[in-house]
């Protein structure tokens, strides 16, 4: 019975085969996005692995700090040298120092230096083109930054000294840092280890390469190094350094499988719904059929089996079209980005490992499995004496209680509603995650509900259809509407793929829209000195006080002693900062003897000071009681401060100790942005050493990783947009064959070929747009309560939504996306209809 029933289903799926491709290809296409995630995520992962281990060099032996330590101690490179077996010694230095614009300013991002080694053979660096340098007043520097201070090898560059003066050095040569994980993303310069601490402050040793004796054994020299430079530093082999140099590999790798696999599950889940649907209309079609069968004796498992089965051969088949579509599309990928791409001496590969192909291929079957489950459920029902009725299609009962279901569903809908208003409006630090959480369940809900609320949509979308297209356009949407629960099922495969679309694009639309206000609500000032020397000097601030187009307010600091720690305290007048910023208005109201701090204690005591003013303690110093709500003020003032005091206290804390470190400025009235740039570079034009830090440069950075982000989870997200149209053009597909008779009778009647054409398409659109305009009203809904979640009251949603005119856009065009994708569902069927014979037509059951 068992071999019986086995060439039963597969002979009957044979003969269900052409009503099924599409629904395949929709799975097809789910496993093809798996397995080029998951060989893209492995591929930047690749790239960052072999940055590293491009830093690490050609040496037999590396030595690098132990711990937590940034640096190795002083004078360990003498001590490497005498370790037996060691030939030759590199030490690695590394630095910052500033390069100098034609302007006469230093560039915004400080250069990171580092050391030649004298040795050949222990440069880790690259070098694109030109020669190494020599000798004093010579040096390479990255190609990008080359270009934007119109510098080639064999010109000069202006760049800073330690002493804080500047100097004009020769480009020898550019580096190539394209493979640098150390040196990539900021500007890198290379000089001859005699001279980085010229030019370079803060230099501190990061590595040393060690060159071996011939025949001598690595691991054994590592070990002596190790052994005979003491427990603060370790020593690897070239083949240790490497695997140490790709620790951070592992978590990147989670985290970039995580988000990519997440854009694919939303694939998979609308490719579940197209099976869903597609099996539930050809069973509903099949009900007759099935009624007989239960009638000659086949009982509910065995139907149950039969169905199935067939979804397991859908599943293989269209796993295994997946699995070479990706393998195909990895190739050719691969071939694009090595051959097209500038990625120095990185080659990756988008092909995967075969688990990846073997895990994807299974989870196709079962996700196949897992969406006939429903359908082969209801048609398992199917009574006998339904056999009795007459040909053609038929509604399965679902299976499950509709009591409990409706329940489930309005309890989703109410809990999630809450969520969405507590996390939009309850001000909570986990906001974002409950707008996450409500907006989930509410989306289940509004799915469930779907029969309802679908077909009323796509009859106001018919209104502006009757006058354009007449009786076409109104028997599209009568028909339409006549099956509510199909045109909902078709229709919300692709509301999955657009509310998810949108919401991303409005989130991240209005993040950058108020990217501008919330920066500026959590930054005391707009600009902000960084000198080198850790010292705004005089004259430097004398001529920002004589620019009467900025606001000028010195921070001071100085390093005391709290409860045996070594504290650094800021002080700045408030009223010269941003009224606006977190904590200013704390410090507006701070009195002497009090204090704003990192820490939770009520009380703080500094040694070594006189308590005139303040409370003093019996063992000496002066105690200071901290005032809550405003923490992160210190470090927005100073980096390195963790307490913020007046001005008064400062002074008697430590009189005459406190230093200028950073001044903050601000627009004074009226003036714009770039005219207050303008004022500061005047006014710091004679020392090149000063960087400025700009809030307007960051916004522009983080908005341009704004943008790079909508693009890439627009086009991920398309997948899932191109899956939910094969779903409305296999359910079109099989409603010809349905409607066979009714196409002959307009046929008949006058309505000509291409009108039955035009029906068809009009009818594909409208499903497809049906399911956008609805996942465009609660993508919009998401996304405006997340960006709300996210900005915190500093603005407005809705005005950052307005600023932001490129979220516009893109939301138009992904129903312009839609629209086009219903056109194109609709080609094949539309085809068929009009090679259909009249005559044959009149005459289908």
């Amino acid at each position: 019975m068992s071999s019986s029933l086995f060439a039963f289903a597969l002979k009957d799926f044979r003969a269900q085969l052409r009503r099924l491709v599409l629904t395949g290809s929709a799975v097809a296409v789910g496993v093809a996005f798996l397995v080029l995630s998951v060989g893209g995520a492995g591929a930047l992962v690749q790239s960052y692995e072999q940055s590293a281990a491009a830093d690490v060099g050609d040496a037999a032996v590396q030595v690098v700090p132990g711990g937590s330590s940034p640096a190795l101690p002083a004078g360990v490179a003498a001590r490497a040298a005498r370790v037996p077996q060691v030939a030759s010694v590199a030490e690695r230095l590394a630095g910052h120092a500033n390069v100098i614009a034609p302007s006469g300013r230093p560039l915004d991002d400080r250069a990171l230096v580092t050391s030649i080694a004298a040795d050949p053979a222990l440069r880790w660096q690259r070098l694109d083109s030109g020669r190494w340098p020599e000798g004093p007043g010579e040096v390479v520097l990255d190609r990008k930054s080359a270009e934007r201070v119109g510098a080639e090898p064999g010109g000069t560059v202006r760049m800073t000294k330690a002493d804080g003066g500047t100097a004009d050095v020769r480009l020898t040569g550019l580096l190539d840092i394209s493979a640098s994980a150390a040196l990539g993303g900021q500007t890198a310069i290379g000089v001859p280890y005699a001279q980085v601490r010229t030019y370079a402050t803060g230099v501190r040793t990061t590595h040393l390469d060690l060159g071996i004796a011939s025949g001598a054994d690595a691991l054994t020299v590592a070990k002596a190094a190790e052994k005979a430079l003491g427990g603060d530093v370790s020593a690897y082999t070239h083949e240790g350094a490497v695997n140490n140099a790709l620790q951070g590999a592992k978590t990147m790798y989670a985290i970039v499988m995580t988000a990519a696999l997440s854009f694919v599950l939303i694939a998979m889940a609308v490719a579940r719904m197209v099976v869903t649907n597609t099996f539930s209309v050809v069973l509903a079609q099949r009900a007759r059929q099935l009624a007989l069968l239960r009638c000659i004796g086949t009982d509910r498992d065995q139907l149950l089996r039969v169905i199935r089965r067939q979804g397991l051969m859908l599943g293989a088949l269209a796993s295994a079209a997946g699995l070479a579509a990706g393998a195909a599309a990895c190739a050719l990928g691969t071939a694009v980005i090595n051959g097209f791409a500038d990625l120095g001496p990185i080659e990756v590969s988008l092909v995967p490992g075969p688990w990846t192909f073997g895990l994807a291929g299974v989870f196709g079957v079962l996700l196949t499995l897992w969406a006939v489950r429903k359908p082969a459920r209801a048609a398992a029902a199917v009574p006998p004496v339904a056999a009795l009725a007459a040909s053609g299609a038929a509604s399965l009962p679902e299976p499950g209680s509709r009591v409990v279901r409706e329940a489930v569903s309005v309890l989703m809908l109410v809990a999630g509603a809450g969520l969405l208003g507590l996390g939009a409006f309850g001000g909570s630090a986990l906001s974002l995650l409950a707008v996450t959480v409500g907006a989930i369940l509410t989306f289940f809900a509004v799915l469930r509900y779907a029969q309802h609320l679908l077909p009323p949509l796509v009859g106001l979308l018919g209104l502006a259809l009757r006058r354009p297209f007449g009786t076409v356009g109104r028997l599209s949407v009568q028909q339409l509407r006549a099956n509510a629960r199909r045109t909902a099922a078709a229709s919300s495969a692709m509301l999955v793929g657009v509310t998810v679309a949108v919401s991303a694009v409005t989130a991240i639309g209005a993040a950058e829209g108020g990217l501008d206000s919330m920066l500026a609500n959590r930054m005391p000032a707009v600009f902000a000195l960084d000198p080198d020397t850790g010292r705004v000097p005089a004259d430097a601030l004398a001529a920002l006080r004589a620019e009467r187009a900025l606001t000028v307010t010195p921070v001071r600091t100085a390093t005391l002693t709290v409860d045996g720690r070594k504290t650094v305290f800021a002080a700045a007048d408030p009223a010269g900062l941003n009224p606006d910023a977190e904590g200013v208005g704390a410090a507006r109201a701070l009195k002497d003897g009090e204090a704003i701090t990192l820490t939770q204690r009520s009380k703080l005591t500094v040694a070594g000071t006189r308590p005139t003013g303040g409370t003093g303690e019996p063992g000496g110093g002066t105690r200071l009681t901290t005032v809550t709500g405003a923490a992160a003020l210190p470090v927005s003032l100073s980096p390195e401060a963790t307490v913020y005091v007046t001005g008064v206290t400062l002074d008697r804390l430590a009189p005459g100790a406190a230093t200028v470190s950073t001044v903050l400025l601000n627009p004074a009235g009226d003036t714009g942005h770039d005219a207050a740039r303008a004022a500061v570079d005047r006014a710091l034009a004679a020392h090149p050493e000063i960087r400025i830090a700009d809030t307007g440069s960051d916004a522009d950075l983080i908005r341009s990783l704004l943008d790079r982000m909508m693009l890439v989870v627009t086009v991920l997200l398309g997948f899932s947009i191109a899956i939910a149209a094969l779903g409305v053009a296999a359910t079109l597909m099989l409603t010809v064959e349905e409607r066979t008779r009714e196409f002959g009778m307009l046929r008949a009647i006058g309505l000509a070929g291409e009108q039955l054409r035009r029906m068809l398409t009009l009818e594909s659109v409208l499903l497809a747009l049906t399911g956008a305009l609805a996942g465009t009203l609660l993508g919009l809904l998401y996304g405006t309560l997340a960006a709300r979640s996210v900005l915190a009251g500093h603005v407005s949603p809705l005005e950052a939504l307005a600023s932001s005119g490129g979220t516009a856009l893109t939301v138009l065009g992904i129903l312009a996306a839609t629209v086009l994708t219903g056109v194109a569902a609709s080609v094949l069927p539309a085809r068929r209809v009009r090679r259909m014979v009249v005559v044959d037509a009149l005459q289908a059951a």
